[in-house]
């Protein structure tokens, strides 16, 4: 697998200006939003006064994702269902209700970005406070306010769909797997590895989410004069009372993206550009064989990533036999070395679930192992 793509100066994400002059001298047709801080600051809302195209929600629309409590309100106000929660600022309050609550685990937010990693699963009331006192007394991801919610148990899967004022086109339902380590164990990370189509989850289960969750949220939005064009991500979970939210996010997710847009059978650009002009783009996606993606990890990851550890050489990767997409890796000469916490997700498409394993773990065994760890259960819940 050939590295691609061409490298532009480094123009920081929450450089407003620097990037809008970088569109225009490009003139670039429209420009399309990845991370979610951007969104969340406002960088539609800055593009468009320029006058220039963007995909993505503007800065009212974003706080769907910039704030979980915000979100709360607007799940309640369309009748979807979600986890049971309260909200608190004071640590002392947020203590006290701790020290009440008849049944663990819970579930504790931080209320803002936290890069995937702001929720935690507490088993009990020291482990809660604890937490809490990280949060609101540390201010841990900047936060100033968490969300307290009932556990949910079942399974959980991801439905993205391009939205566009009230308009939506969903996508296939994919699952990601959040854990650190193997059988779901470990603090959540921004994701492991995910899968495409996703079996345990029926076509009628698949139409509720959409026809119950999506539809009445959106409908929710244009009532509330909320304008949101881009990709909206629902992270929801199948319990014994039917579907329920966990959280909702403001542009494509990472790493189920990985495993849904190859199963699209347009071409991404005339998708979003329709959907810019306003049209109504028919839109048609893969429906045989499975997309399976598995992400490494660097060593420290998600606490104390290592920083500049070598990968390896770039030549390692070329002659993998599926296909790579980078995310926190640099260039150091003719190696690899990495730059953030997840460095790369391993992907490929087959005609079942085995064959997408093997070869995705038998590439993954012809890479450096040192400095990389990556779990090797992805989609083992599907066989």
């Amino acid at each position: 697998m050939k590295l691609s793509g061409i490298n532009i100066a480094k123009i920081d994400e929450d450089d407003f200006d620097g990037l809008v002059n970088f569109a225009i001298k490009e003139n670039i047709a429209y420009t399309i939003v990845g991370p979610e801080a951007p969104l969340v600051n406002g960088i539609v809302d800055f593009f468009e006064a320029h006058g220039l195209r963007i995909f993505g929600p503007n800065k009212r629309a974003a706080q769907i994702e910039g704030s979980k409590a915000f979100t709360k309100s607007l799940l309640k106000l369309a009748n979807v269902p979600t986890a049971e929660y309260s909200e608190f600022s004071d640590f002392k309050a947020a203590e006290k209700y701790l020290k009440h609550l008849s049944e663990y685990p819970v579930v504790i937010k931080a209320d803002g970005l936290a890069a995937g990693k702001g929720v935690y699963i507490v088993e009990n009331v020291d482990e809660a406070v604890q937490v809490v006192d990280g949060l609101l007394n540390g201010h841990k991801f900047e936060t100033s306010k968490i969300v307290i919610e009932e556990y949910l148990d079942g399974e959980e899967f991801s439905l993205m769909a391009f939205v566009n004022n009230g308009k939506f086109y969903p996508m296939p339902a994919a699952q990601d797997y959040k854990k650190l380590k193997d059988d779901d164990k470990g603090p959540n990370t921004g994701g492991m590895g995910a899968i495409c189509p996703v079996s345990n989850i029926s076509q009628a289960t698949y139409d509720r989410a959409v026809n119950k969750v999506l539809k009445p949220f959106i409908e929710t939005l244009t009532e509330d004069h909320i304008k949101y064009t881009g990709v909206l991500y629902a992270g929801l979970i199948l319990t014994n009372k039917g579907i329920k939210v966990i959280e909702f996010n403001v542009r494509f997710g990472d790493p189920e993206t990985e495993v849904v847009l190859p199963r699209l059978k347009n071409n991404l650009g005339h998708v979003i550009f329709s959907i810019l002009n306003d049209d109504n783009p028919e839109i048609n996606w893969e429906t045989s064989g499975v997309d399976l993606g598995v992400f490494a990890s660097v060593s420290g990851y998600p606490d104390s990533p290592i920083k500049n550890a070598d990968l390896g050489t770039v030549g390692s990767f070329e002659n993998l036999n599926c296909e790579i997409n980078y995310a926190g890796v640099k260039l150091n000469g003719d190696s690899l070395c990495s730059d953030g916490g997840r460095l790369f997700v391993v992907k490929t498409h087959a005609d079942d679930l085995v064959d997408a394993q093997n070869r995705i773990y038998q590439d993954m065994q012809k890479l450096k192992q040192e400095n990389i760890f990556y779990r090797k259960d992805i989609g083992n819940n599907s066989i």
